[in-house]
Formats: structure tokens, sequence, C-alpha cells
């Protein structure tokens, strides 16, 4: 039982409540009366609601974000009907800006915007106290970094094991890029740096190998990147896994030396592209040196083991498709191990919308608020876009086609326009489904390849053979029987580290 219910509905079984966890430590003496339910967004609101009425809370606290504000309104929605009583609090970004329009704003008693860190121990000590706040929509100050208890030492020993442990060195962000809320930061802070050490080295010592950091500028400040990666170089373990979200074109020799010394496939780079065109950069307020962009990213693939993982938006104001294109086809001359085409969204409280009457800009009234059509994209053309993003991420960005992929555009000079194609073709055999079969895929690309393309069909199979044994399989799908004589075993070993299979198939060598 408890009177405190923290609770959110996670995009993933394997993600973790970062922002959850932090509230509970952070509730002092009503820590005891707490407790912290998870849900992913896949398990039904009447089952949420049992679980979370099990507990008896006075007090139920919900994080809302933009993957999961559909279903955490139906989940408040009924809880309320069954048990009005029951006070009701949200917080988190999709709830902290333009409240006054949403209705899961209208069903809850009370809600706090901004870092709701010690806020919400605040308004939860009133509620039980007898004393509720007389306003429903509540601002939060900017804690201080400095006071808050780390929450580190909340992640279960089911966490450790099998799901993603967040970690933060900073809040905030120091740029301006209007897509993103973090242009509405007031500056960086940063953690004290020796009890965030002090916490890692206690998940390391638990058996944690895999640490997601979730600054939006790792790099920023040079003495605290290379103390944390200082750190986890002499700790190293086979199955280390980090993750850093980077600035790209901010990458001094200190960091080089330091990042050229980890293994392959032990760090792993976020590193936000969004376009390559100047004058759009211009237009969102985005500052990027691209000479030092391109520098880094050269240095990076050929001088280290990273794991590159680089994001292009498309749907950005007055990028023409002609762009994105151009776009597209530099990065992949880059070479990272994925690229992600994202999809411009109009995030709550953002200053994008600034261009709408200008841009035509159209979004999708409903999350995840993506954009439908512009003055330069058409909805036809956006709906390609949005189905090229869904079958790169399927082919290119899988890890299953490392050795296949390129085939898609031996025979031209733009990856794009030869991955366009293929997609324009998939769509029209399969529909619009979002996920296909492994060995029906082989299939389709092995007929595409051959039959659309020309290309030989002996060298395609080969190909196509080794990419399907990267992934530990040894059953040969029937379109390559023909041309792939033999049995072989798989090539691919075990990824080391829960939930990494497409980085680890990238690091497999094999023969056909």
């Amino acid at each position: 039982m408890a009177d405190i219910v923290l609770s959110t509905l996670n995009a993933k079984y394997i993600h973790c409540a970062f922002g959850l966890r932090y509230l509970l430590a952070n509730l002092g003496e009503l820590k005891s009366r707490a407790c912290l339910l998870e849900f992913d967004i896949n398990r039904r609101a009447l089952d949420v609601v049992e679980a979370l009425l099990a507990r008896r809370p006075k007090i139920v606290g919900l994080g809302v974000y933009i993957w999961n504000v559909a279903q955490t309104t139906e989940v408040i929605a009924t809880l309320k009907r069954v048990r009005p009583d029951v006070t009701v609090i949200i917080g988190g970004p999709e709830v902290s800006f333009e409240v006054e329009a949403q209705e899961i704003v209208r069903l809850v008693d009370y809600v706090i915007t901004g870092e709701a860190d010690l806020k919400f121990a605040e308004i939860c000590r009133q509620l039980l106290d007898g004393k509720p706040p007389a306003q429903k929509v509540i601002a939060a100050e900017l804690p201080e970094l400095n006071k808050l208890v780390l929450p580190y030492f909340l992640y279960t020993d089911e966490d450790v094991a099998h799901r993603v442990i967040y970690a933060e060195a900073s809040r905030g962000c120091p740029f301006t890029c209007e897509f993103c809320l973090s242009s509405l930061d007031v500056a960086v802070r940063q953690f004290p740096l020796s009890a965030l050490m002090e916490a890692l080295q206690r998940l390391l010592d638990r058996g944690t190998r895999q640490f997601k950091f979730v600054d939006r500028t790792f790099n920023l400040n040079l003495n605290i990147s290379k103390t944390i990666l200082q750190f986890f170089h002499e700790r190293y373990t086979p199955g280390l896994f980090i993750h850093f979200e980077m600035i790209p074109d901010r990458l001094p020799d200190a960091l080089r030396e330091l990042i050229a010394r980890f293994p392959p496939g032990s760090l792993q780079f976020e590193i936000g592209i969004q376009t390559f065109n100047p004058e759009v950069s211009r237009r969102i307020s985005r500052r990027q040196d691209g000479g030092r962009l391109l520098d880094n990213f050269r240095w990076l693939r050929s001088q280290t083991g990273v794991h590159i993982h680089a994001d292009l938006i498309a749907g950005l104001p007055g990028e023409s498709l002609e762009s994105i294109a151009s776009g597209f086809d530099r990065l992949v001359a880059l070479n990272p191990q994925e690229i992600q085409v994202g999809i411009l969204k109009r995030l709550r409280g953002t200053p994008i919308v600034r261009h709408d009457a200008e841009w035509q800009m159209i979004y999708n009234p409903n999350a995840p608020y993506e954009i439908l059509q512009n003055k330069l994209i058409d909805f036809a053309t956006m709906q390609r876009l949005r189905r090229f993003a869904r079958f790169w991420d399927l082919v290119g960005n899988s890890g299953n086609f490392v050795e296949t992929t390129p085939l898609l555009w031996r025979d031209t000079h733009s990856p794009f326009a030869a991955f366009m194609q293929w997609s324009d073709w998939l769509h029209a055999r399969v529909g619009c489904h979002s996920g296909i079969a492994l060995p029906r895929l082989v299939e389709l690309l092995f007929e595409f390849l051959t039959r659309e393309l020309g290309l030989e069909p002996s060298p395609v199979a080969k190909a196509l053979w080794l990419d399907y044994r990267r992934g530990g399989r040894s059953d040969k799908p029937a379109c390559l029987r023909n041309y792939v004589t033999g049995d072989a075993e798989p090539v691919s070993p075990r990824s080391p580290v829960n939930g990494l299979k497409r980085q680890a198939r990238r690091l497999v060598r094999g023969t056909a």
C-alpha cells in the first residue's frame, strides 16, 4: 500500500522512467509512503488503473510525454470515473506548455510544469496535510542541481540486468534550435561531478553495462566530458556500452585522444545533423560549423570504433525535397552506422510555430504532432518520406543488411533516390505494414535487386546470405538456395549487452 503512487507509460519495457526516479528520490520524509509503478504504452488502460488502485493511493503522479499522452489520457479518464477522490497530478514536457487547451489537463487535479524534482514533494506535503494548493497549474522553479538527491540507487536489480540505465551530468542546452524544447532552456547547469561519479561506480559494481546519458550537449564542457570518459575507460570490461549525445562540430584533440582508446562498439554517439542546408539552419536558429562537423565525422569513422547514430529531420521550414535528398546523400557518404530520418514534430512550446504562416506548415493535431505538409512538400510527398524513414530503419539501420543495402544504389549517384525507389516499390507490394518478417524481407530485396534493378543474382544472393547469417541464423531462405550452395554456421556472436543487437551486427565480419 502507498499514499503516493508515481507512474508512467514507457515507450518500451527496456526504458526506465528516469524523471520519476528523481521525484521519488526527492520526496524526503514522504519516500516511505510512496512507490513507483511503470508500464508500457501497450498495456491496456483498464489494467493500468487496476494496478494503480490496488496500492490504495491518495495521490497518483503521472509523467506525460509525447509518446504516451493519448494512452495516459485514457488511464486518467478511467481512474477518475472509478475513484474521483484520488488526487491526480501530472507533469512532464508534454504538459509543461500550452496547457489550457489539453484534454488531459481538464481531467486532472493539478499540473506541475517544468522540472518538478522538488516541487512534487512540496505539493504532496500540502495535500496530505489537508492544505491543497489554490491553483491547478503550478510552475516549478528550476531546482539547484546540487540540492537534488540523485536517483541512481532506485534502479532495481531487474533494471540493471534488463533495461537501459539513464544518467545525466548536466541539464539544459546552449543552442536555440527552434524545433527542440531545449531551445527554451535558460542555461546549461552541471550536476556535482563527485556525487555523480560515486553513483556511476555503484552502478558498475552492481553489474550495470549499458549507460545512456541524456545530456543534450555532453561534450560542451571539456573537463567534465574528459572526466567521465576517463572514468569509463579505466573501468572498461567487455560488454560495457555508453551512449552520449554529442555536438557534432566540437571535438578537440583532448577528447579525440580519449575516444580513440575505447574498443569498437563500446561508445555510441548520437550526432544531430538535422540539415546540411545552411539557409534552413539559419532559419531555425541552428548554429553549426559545417567544416568542423565533416572533419570530426570523418575522423570518428576512420580513427575510432564509435558507433554513430546520425539524425536528419524532414519537413523543416523552407527545405525542399531536393535539399533533403542532398543532405541524405552527403550523410550516406560519411558512412555512419545509423541514419535516423525523423519527421518534423511540433512540440508544445517550441518557437518553430513562428514559421507556420510563411511556410504553410500543417501539423497533425494528434501526438506525436508530425508535419503533414508544407509550402514545398505536399501531403503525398510527405507520406512517401514517412515511409522512406520507416523502411530505412527496417533495412538501413537494423544491422540486418550491412552488405546488401549499398547494392540498392550501386549504379546510381544518389542513395536517396535509389532508396526512395525501393521504398515506393515495397509499399506497392506490402502496403503500409511497419513490420515485415526477416525471411520475407530477404525475398523482397532479392526480387527488387535482381528483377527491378537487373543485378546479377549470384552476388546479390551471397550478400543477402551473409547478412542473414549475421544475426545468428542458419536457415537458408528459399530464394537464395539456387545461388548459395552448402550449409554454413551463423557468423554473428551474441550481442554482449541486452538490446544492442543492431550495434553488434555491424561488428561482424564473415564470408558468404
